[in-house]
Protein backbone atom coordinates (compact mmCIF):
# COMPACT_ATOMS: atom_id res chain seq x y z
CA UNK A 1 0.00 0.00 0.00
CA UNK A 2 1.45 3.36 -1.01
CA UNK A 3 0.88 6.59 0.89
CA UNK A 4 1.75 10.04 -0.41
CA UNK A 5 0.92 12.11 2.72
CA UNK A 6 2.26 10.40 5.81
CA UNK A 7 1.32 12.02 9.12
CA UNK A 8 3.78 11.24 11.90
CA UNK A 9 2.69 11.99 15.46
CA UNK A 10 5.97 12.75 17.22
CA UNK A 11 6.66 13.49 20.88
CA UNK A 12 10.34 12.55 21.20
CA UNK A 13 9.67 9.31 23.09
CA UNK A 14 11.39 6.02 22.26
CA UNK A 15 8.25 4.72 20.52
CA UNK A 16 7.81 7.89 18.47
CA UNK A 17 11.44 7.68 17.35
CA UNK A 18 10.72 4.16 16.09
CA UNK A 19 7.62 5.57 14.38
CA UNK A 20 9.82 8.22 12.76
CA UNK A 21 12.07 5.48 11.37
CA UNK A 22 9.03 3.66 9.93
CA UNK A 23 7.63 6.87 8.42
CA UNK A 24 10.98 7.42 6.70
CA UNK A 25 10.85 3.85 5.30
CA UNK A 26 7.31 4.42 4.01
CA UNK A 27 8.31 7.72 2.42
CA UNK A 28 11.34 6.24 0.70
CA UNK A 29 9.17 3.42 -0.68
CA UNK A 30 6.85 5.92 -2.37
CA UNK A 31 8.54 8.45 -4.67
CA UNK A 32 7.01 11.91 -4.34
CA UNK A 33 5.59 11.28 -0.87
CA UNK A 34 6.04 13.59 2.07
CA UNK A 35 6.06 13.21 5.83
CA UNK A 36 3.98 15.65 7.83
CA UNK A 37 5.41 15.62 11.35
CA UNK A 38 3.09 16.88 14.07
CA UNK A 39 4.19 17.52 17.61
CA UNK A 40 1.06 18.15 19.66
CA UNK A 41 1.82 19.51 23.11
CA UNK A 42 -0.27 20.92 25.90
CA UNK A 43 0.50 23.10 28.87
CA UNK A 44 0.00 21.59 32.33
CA UNK A 45 -3.17 22.31 34.27
CA UNK A 46 -3.64 21.95 38.01
CA UNK A 47 -7.11 21.52 39.45
CA UNK A 48 -7.72 22.33 43.08
CA UNK A 49 -11.18 21.26 44.08
CA UNK A 50 -13.40 22.53 41.30
CA UNK A 51 -11.10 25.38 40.31
CA UNK A 52 -8.14 25.69 37.99
CA UNK A 53 -4.94 26.89 39.68
CA UNK A 54 -2.78 29.32 37.70
CA UNK A 55 0.48 27.92 36.35
CA UNK A 56 3.52 30.23 36.47
CA UNK A 57 4.52 31.59 33.07
CA UNK A 58 8.02 30.14 33.54
CA UNK A 59 6.58 26.60 33.67
CA UNK A 60 4.63 27.16 30.45
CA UNK A 61 7.79 28.56 28.84
CA UNK A 62 9.70 25.43 29.87
CA UNK A 63 7.03 23.24 28.23
CA UNK A 64 7.16 25.37 25.07
CA UNK A 65 10.97 25.23 24.96
CA UNK A 66 10.87 21.44 25.33
CA UNK A 67 8.33 21.25 22.48
CA UNK A 68 10.63 23.34 20.25
CA UNK A 69 13.59 21.11 21.11
CA UNK A 70 11.54 18.01 20.24
CA UNK A 71 10.56 19.51 16.87
CA UNK A 72 14.19 20.46 16.13
CA UNK A 73 15.29 16.85 16.75
CA UNK A 74 12.74 15.57 14.24
CA UNK A 75 13.76 18.19 11.64
CA UNK A 76 17.42 17.21 11.95
CA UNK A 77 16.76 13.49 11.56
CA UNK A 78 14.49 13.99 8.55
CA UNK A 79 16.90 16.39 6.85
CA UNK A 80 19.69 13.82 7.28
CA UNK A 81 17.51 11.20 5.54
CA UNK A 82 16.79 13.41 2.53
CA UNK A 83 13.01 12.91 2.48
CA UNK A 84 10.33 15.52 1.82
CA UNK A 85 8.90 16.71 5.11
CA UNK A 86 7.06 19.42 6.96
CA UNK A 87 7.21 19.77 10.75
CA UNK A 88 4.57 21.54 12.80
CA UNK A 89 4.07 22.13 16.49
CA UNK A 90 0.50 22.66 17.67
CA UNK A 91 -0.74 23.28 21.19
CA UNK A 92 -3.72 21.18 22.19
CA UNK A 93 -4.86 17.81 23.45
CA UNK A 94 -2.67 15.35 21.47
CA UNK A 95 -5.24 12.83 20.17
CA UNK A 96 -7.76 15.45 19.10
CA UNK A 97 -5.04 17.61 17.55
CA UNK A 98 -3.63 14.67 15.57
CA UNK A 99 -7.05 13.65 14.25
CA UNK A 100 -8.00 17.21 13.26
CA UNK A 101 -4.64 17.77 11.55
CA UNK A 102 -5.01 14.53 9.57
CA UNK A 103 -8.47 15.54 8.39
CA UNK A 104 -7.57 19.16 7.58
CA UNK A 105 -4.42 18.23 5.64
CA UNK A 106 -5.66 15.21 3.70
CA UNK A 107 -3.26 12.72 5.27
CA UNK A 108 -3.31 9.17 3.87
CA UNK A 109 -2.00 7.39 6.99
CA UNK A 110 -1.11 8.22 10.59
CA UNK A 111 2.09 6.73 12.00
CA UNK A 112 2.24 6.85 15.80
CA UNK A 113 4.22 5.23 18.61
CA UNK A 114 2.38 2.84 20.90
CA UNK A 115 3.46 4.65 24.07
CA UNK A 116 4.40 8.29 24.35
CA UNK A 117 5.38 10.54 27.20
CA UNK A 118 1.92 10.57 28.82
CA UNK A 119 2.70 8.86 32.15
CA UNK A 120 -0.11 8.76 34.69
CA UNK A 121 -2.43 10.75 32.40
CA UNK A 122 -2.21 7.92 29.86
CA UNK A 123 -3.19 5.41 32.54
CA UNK A 124 -6.18 7.44 33.70
CA UNK A 125 -7.55 8.77 30.41
CA UNK A 126 -6.40 6.16 27.91
CA UNK A 127 -3.45 6.40 25.57
CA UNK A 128 -3.19 8.85 22.72
CA UNK A 129 -2.48 6.07 20.23
CA UNK A 130 -5.55 4.13 21.36
CA UNK A 131 -7.74 7.21 21.00
CA UNK A 132 -6.34 7.94 17.53
CA UNK A 133 -6.92 4.35 16.38
CA UNK A 134 -10.50 4.38 17.69
CA UNK A 135 -11.50 7.66 16.02
CA UNK A 136 -9.42 7.90 12.84
CA UNK A 137 -11.08 7.66 9.44
CA UNK A 138 -7.78 6.77 7.76
CA UNK A 139 -5.34 3.91 8.41
CA UNK A 140 -3.23 4.17 11.57
CA UNK A 141 0.09 2.40 11.88
CA UNK A 142 0.97 1.93 15.56
CA UNK A 143 4.66 1.21 16.14
CA UNK A 144 5.84 -0.71 19.21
Amino acid sequence: MLFSKILLAYDGSKASNKALDRAIELSKATPGSSIQVLHAFDFPRVFIGEGLAPIPASVNKDFYDLAEQTVDEAKKRLADEGVNFNVEMIQGAPAETILKYAKDNGSDVIVIGSRGLGGIREFVLGSVSHNVVQHSRIPVLVIK
